[in-house]
């Protein structure tokens, strides 16, 4: 499974570092909603803070709010934390650094929060260019529940993003000799429940996306598929000669290397061409409500659209393994957000914060960034109650030429939650597992 995540880190980077006009997948919250979330609660009164950073590029050239989601599910989680009482009878007060989408002012933010405000811990991190890793690294300070948009996250000891890691990361380079694995069970997914046999793979012809895509063609070849490629202009597409091509050439799947504003432009020309996938695979950071919006004229395409991940359904407050959990979380974003959109990295983001909050209260009343280390990098896989796929940080000295991976998948259909339209879960991501091969590749 860890290997599998960097991948998909690879695909959310590209999305970032397109500098499309993306949509949101976090609510719309500005930052001064939370200027006073660290107040303790009555039963935590009279004890010291645990102050905690939130690194988020709030502003940047990718859209105002396209990386607010892990920031908004911690800072809910948090208060929810706080209003029982807190961690072991401290509150935690949860400092958020906006650091504008550039290496500049990422390092600021680490600056800020490591000297000045002098945090024990960061938290849920989403940063487009995480150019301070190596001063949070060197200082000690343990980084927990990040998104992986870059490669810190398999390099530097002491960062522990969201989906684990088995790599070294003895700080010099990333992965195994600067090569990172990912493996291919989205397309053995696909083949086995689906029955595709074919797939077309959609880029700009911009080198971010092109690389990406060639992932995806390796991927897609190495499980059998025939595949066909289409790029358009990243600054004149032209997606109805990309729909007419999809069209006369055919393909079960459609996968892409664009963000969501390119791939709106693509469902819309699809349903006007008549393109019917079996399905339209997005990734994580397109999960959201915001669907309904960002496709509301391709309703064909809406309708084909897959996502897959790495924790469990946002959308899915079942009674099945998670599912009160998830219902925790929706309840969480509801008293702490009101009712804005909600999405699969805001779940991502409160699943952080839970992972850095069990590590603190493992350690009672001896509260240690070694012992959050313990936890965390050396305890058991974990899963965050049942809302993330195991994640464990136990380095491996050889990556592996195969491994035993599994994913969480969803599928947006209009008749869900009365005709309001969700996502509806396929299967159960404890057992949408397959031993597949792992491709080695260069972030």
């Amino acid at each position: 499974m860890w290997t599998r995540r960097a991948a998909e880190a690879a695909g959310g980077a590209v999305a970032a570092l397109l500098l499309a006009l993306t949509s949101a997948c976090g609510s719309r919250l500005p930052e001064s909603d939370f200027e006073h979330r660290g107040t303790a609660p009555a039963t935590g009164s009279g004890r010291e803070p645990i102050v905690v950073g939130v690194i988020t590029s709030t502003t940047s050239p990718v859209g105002g709010e396209a990386f607010t989601g892990p920031r908004d599910g911690a800072l809910a989680y948090f208060a929810a934390v706080n209003a029982g009482g807190g961690v072991n009878g401290r509150p935690v007060r949860a400092v958020t650094c906006d650091d504008g989408g550039s290496g500049v002012g990422n390092d600021a933010c680490v600056r800020k929060l490591l000297t000045e405000d002098k945090v024990f811990a960061l938290v849920a991190t989403t940063a487009l260019d995480y150019a301070g890793a190596p001063r949070v690294s060197a200082a000690g300070v343990p980084d927990i529940g990040g998104q992986p948009v870059g490669a810190a996250y398999d390099t530097y000891p002491h960062l522990y993003g969201i989906y684990g890691s088995r790599a070294p990361r003895d700080g010099k380079a990333p992965g195994w000799g600067g090569k990172l694995y990912g493996g291919t069970e989205v397309y053995r997914y696909f083949k086995r429940a689906q029955r595709a046999r074919s797939a077309a793979v959609v880029s700009y012809n911009q080198a971010a996306s092109a690389a990406y895509a060639r992932l995806i063609v390796r991927g897609l070849e190495a499980e059998g598929y025939e595949v066909i490629t289409e790029q358009v202009d990243f600054a004149l597409p032209n997606f109805p000669a990309v729909a007419a091509g999809l069209r006369d050439r055919g393909a079960d799947l459609v996968f892409d290397a664009m963000d969501t504003h390119g791939n709106a432009q693509l469902c819309e020309a699809m349903d006007a061409a008549g393109v019917r996938p079996t399905a339209k695979v997005t990734n994580v950071q397109n999960w959201s409500d915001t669907v309904a919006k960002d496709y509301k004229d391709s309703p064909g395409c809406r309708n084909a659209l897959w996502a897959t991940g790495a924790s469990r359904n946002y959308d899915d407050p079942g009674s099945g393994p998670g599912g009160a959990t998830v219902r925790e979380f929706r309840a969480g974003m509801a008293r702490h957000a009101g009712s804005g959109p909600l999405s699969q990295w805001q779940l991502e983001g409160w699943a952080a914060a839970m992972w850095f909050t069990d590590a603190a209260r493992s350690c009672g009343d001896r509260l240690t960034r070694a012992c959050v280390e313990r936890f965390v990098g050396l305890g058991a896989p974990y899963t965050a109650r049942g809302l993330l796929l195991p994640a464990s940080y136990r380095p491996r000295a050889e990556p592996p030429a195969t491994d035993r991976t599994c994913l969480s998948v969803a599928r947006w259909r209009d008749e869900a939650r009365g005709g309001k339209g969700g996502w509806v879960t396929q299967g159960n991501m404890d057992t949408n597992c397959f031993t597949v091969p792992q491709l080695p590749y260069e972030p």
